[in-house]
């Protein structure tokens, strides 16, 4: 084995955590199509331009129909991410100075990724689950 595919060895765990951030970027962002837009569009008094969206793209019924599934698999993705970022944290980058630079920075990224995805997935959540709970609690009282 030479010395590039040894380093290529050791990078393995930092792009899989770099690939499984962005994917559960996506799959939160998701989320936030499914719940949280139509809940800020009605709530701000835009109901035509949700209706408008809605006969656009029809899919965002669906999506919003199958919340818990969709909330399901992008919870997976991220818990997913977040073993991988804790694996790849102490895995070793290599001796070569610019390529160390190189894995140190990916591994920032895709930390900081990651946590933008728990934050529109917890976004996401709290408009699909908590706001609806919150106000059937207000009327009912």
């Amino acid at each position: 084995m030479d010395l590039s595919e040894a380093d290529a060895d050791l990078q393995a765990p930092a792009r899989a955590g770099w690939w499984t951030a962005w994917l559960s970027l996506a799959a939160s962002g998701g989320t936030l199509v499914c719940c949280a837009l139509p809940a800020l569009l009605v709530s701000v008094g835009l109901g035509a331009a949700l209706a408008g969206l809605v006969s656009t793209v029809p899919a965002l019924v669906w999506l919003s129909e199958a919340k818990g599934l969709v909330f399901g698999l992008a919870g997976a993705m991220l818990a997913a991410a977040g073993v991988l970022q804790w694996r790849a944290r102490s895995a070793p980058c290599p001796l070569d100075p610019r390529l160390r630079q190189a894995c140190l920075r990916t591994r920032r990224w895709s930390r900081g990724v990651w946590v933008a995805a728990v934050v529109v997935y917890a976004t996401g959540a709290f408009f699909a689950f908590v706001l609806p709970w919150v106000m059937l609690g207000a009327e009912a009282g």
